[in-house]
């Protein structure tokens, strides 16, 4: 086979002819379907015969109405199969999930105000004016005053230090 590319008008006939051919498939499984309903109704429902007096018509009404409560528990059983499947479906769809592990996306730096960030979290209609220093309470500065000794003579408070020293000097 060369190496050359099919042409345009060659792909599209091959694929007019795919979807012909799918076409027919589903005309064909249409019918098919049908065919099988009309089957299993004239299998398992037949047609009543309405002639005779009012006790065969009671009779046939009461094989109506026993043919309607089987289909009824048929159904009602298929419903519960197909409502435990589908459990058990959610339940391996979890696990599989679990298996996996959930991967956290890198997160991004964004540098937002305490302004901006309270309206992210608070909605559009809130407009927050962050003001911190509003509801701090007033404090008054006491000023110390430190004794007069402190600021006194320096020279008596180093030979109270000299003492000190010859006092560990002898020992």
């Amino acid at each position: 086979m060369s190496d050359k590319k099919m042409s345009t008008s060659r792909k599209h006939h091959l694929k007019s002819l795919m979807l012909q051919i799918a076409a027919n498939w589903i005309q064909q499984e249409k019918k098919d379907i049908a065919a099988a309903k009309q089957a299993y109704m004239a299998e398992n429902c037949p047609a009543p015969s309405l002639s005779g007096d009012q006790a065969a018509l009671m009779e046939t009404c009461r094989k109506l109405h026993a043919l309607i409560d089987k289909v009824d528990e048929e159904r009602y059983d298929l419903e519960a199969k197909v409502g435990k499947a589908d459990k058990e479906i959610e339940d391996l769809k979890i696990k599989v999930v679990d298996l996996a592990g959930v991967k956290k996306p890198a997160l991004k730096k964004v540098r937002m105000s305490a302004d901006a960030m309270l309206k992210a979290l608070l909605g559009s209609k809130h407009t927050v004016n962050m003001d911190l220093r509003a509801n701090l309470k007033q404090v008054k500065k006491e000023v110390k005053e430190e004794p007069a000794e402190a600021v006194g003579d320096w020279r008596k408070n180093i030979e109270d230090k000299a003492d000190r020293k010859k006092m560990f000097e002898t020992a």
